[in-house]
């Protein structure tokens, strides 16, 4: 903070260091197994479209609290007093100068647009691989330019992890309520406009290689066919012939 007084400076550094981290996580083997959800709103949603289990669901949104305050555990062990500083303040999520209002209809926004976004694009073959790209990328935006007014949670997990530390719960129902029923909405007016057999799977990145748990749309592969020498070798006397 005092190497960088400029606070646009400060937040495009943050907005780059977490799309990067975002783009990471879901082209990474771990998000390409898991979906790489990391957000209890994108679980709802998939649930609510019926793409993922009720039990697994659930095991879902329980690992993503637990994951996010381990995080924020974490960086209290590396980074000491730094955390708690105000300027810091455990980067909780608490609404900024338009209010509780302003922040709730901010975070509704942003998590209604990144929702349509993932359904939209990794539900067209065409452009599906690019879906962990277009969610970085809004995510360093949101960061940059709206995170002044809401703090950019769009996910209960992540609110939870810093409140439960700092011990700051201003507002917080806002952030448990808003991005779920945004991508609930979301959701809901993808499945109308483009039928809800049209959703093909509830990973942000599918890949045929790696094993899925969802209800997913994917037609398996065939696993490759091991060569039959023999009739290679008769084949090859054949052509010789």
């Amino acid at each position: 903070h005092a190497l960088l007084p400029d606070p646009v400076v400060r937040r495009a550094i943050m907005a780059i260091a977490m799309g990067l981290t975002a783009v990471a996580i879901i082209y990474s083997p771990w998000g390409q197994r898991s979906g790489a959800h990391i957000n209890p709103a994108v679980t709802l949603a998939f649930l609510y479209l019926g793409k993922i289990a009720p039990v697994d669901a659930l095991a879902y949104v329980i690992f993503q609290f637990l994951g996010a305050s381990a995080g924020v555990g974490i960086a209290r062990i590396l980074f000491g007093p730094a955390i708690a500083d105000p300027h810091v303040a455990y980067v909780v999520t608490v609404p900024g100068p338009w209010g509780v209002t302003g922040a709730f209809g901010l975070e509704f926004g942003i998590s209604f647009l990144l929702m349509l976004t993932v359904l939209t694009l990794a539900n067209q073959a065409r452009v599906a691989r690019f879906t962990g790209l277009a969610a970085g990328t809004l995510l360093a935006l949101y960061v940059l330019f709206e995170s002044p007014f809401s703090g950019t949670s769009m996910n209960p997990a992540r609110t939870f992890g810093s409140a439960i530390w700092g011990q700051n719960w201003t507002a917080w129902w806002l952030y448990f309520l808003a991005p779920p029923l945004a991508m609930l909405l979301a959701a809901e007016l993808y499945s109308r406009l483009a039928s809800s057999e049209s959703i093909l799977c509830a990973k942000l990145h599918h890949t045929h290689n790696v094993r899925c748990i969802f209800h997913c749309g994917y037609a398996p592969q065939a696993p490759p066919r091991a060569p039959n020498f023999d009739q290679l070798r008769l084949e090859s006397w054949q052509d010789i012939l």
